[in-house]
């Protein structure tokens, strides 16, 4: 191997190093990022799982009842307990409002009817609830997003410890080309340059 193309390879090898370990360190910092603000923002919100025993929990239909016991007392700090708690908890009340109407359907209903009071109020209910449970989802999505970058970042870090051992494999066999040309150089000849045989 040339001494140009080598260099070549350790110039690619050090900015490929250099590359992979930002954007490492960039996916370990947006997970953190994430988690953290999933954790600190649910936790402001206060939210409380209710005990297993409490009618809150046995009254629902067994699937349901089985997922919310998992956190049953637990105050709300993850993107697994928003998902949880909105698909298992406020769903589950949701469909029980309008017989499974969707507050877009039960909202229309309402404005072909504006003197129906039961309808507007399950308007209200709908919406206030169908909010709530979009933005415990969007807690959970933003953990999801959170969880896949620290994978990435693994896999990019997995990535820039490969390319180290391939650039220090490099240098050692570069060395090595060095040390048995310098060791085979007759006597007054200029290392690296070509001598007559």
């Amino acid at each position: 191997m040339t001494k140009g193309l080598r260099w070549r390879i350790v110039v690619l090898q050090v900015g490929l190093m250099a590359i992979l370990s930002f954007a490492a360190g960039f996916a370990f910092w947006g997970s953190s990022f994430s988690t953290g603000q999933v954790h600190d923002n649910l936790a402001a919100q206060q939210i409380y799982f209710p005990a297993a025993n409490s009618p809150a929990i046995t009254s629902l239909p067994a699937a349901d009842a089985a997922a919310m016991s998992v956190y049953a007392g637990q105050q709300m700090t993850t993107g697994a307990q928003a998902e949880t708690y909105a698909d298992h908890f406020i769903k589950v009340h949701l469909n029980e409002i309008a017989g499974g109407q969707t507050y877009s359907q039960v909202s229309a209903a309402s404005q072909a009817a504006p003197a129906n009071t039961k309808l507007a109020g399950q308007v209200q209910t709908l919406f206030r609830g169908e909010t709530l449970r979009g933005l415990l989802l969007n807690s959970y999505g933003w953990t999801q997003v959170g969880t896949y970058a620290g994978y990435a970042a693994v896999g990019l870090t997995v990535a820039a410890v490969i390319v180290l051992l391939a650039f220090m494999y490099e240098i050692a066999a570069w060395r090595k080309s060095y040390s048995t040309t310098v060791t085979n150089a007759p006597t007054g000849a200029r290392v690296g340059q070509p001598h007559a045989a």
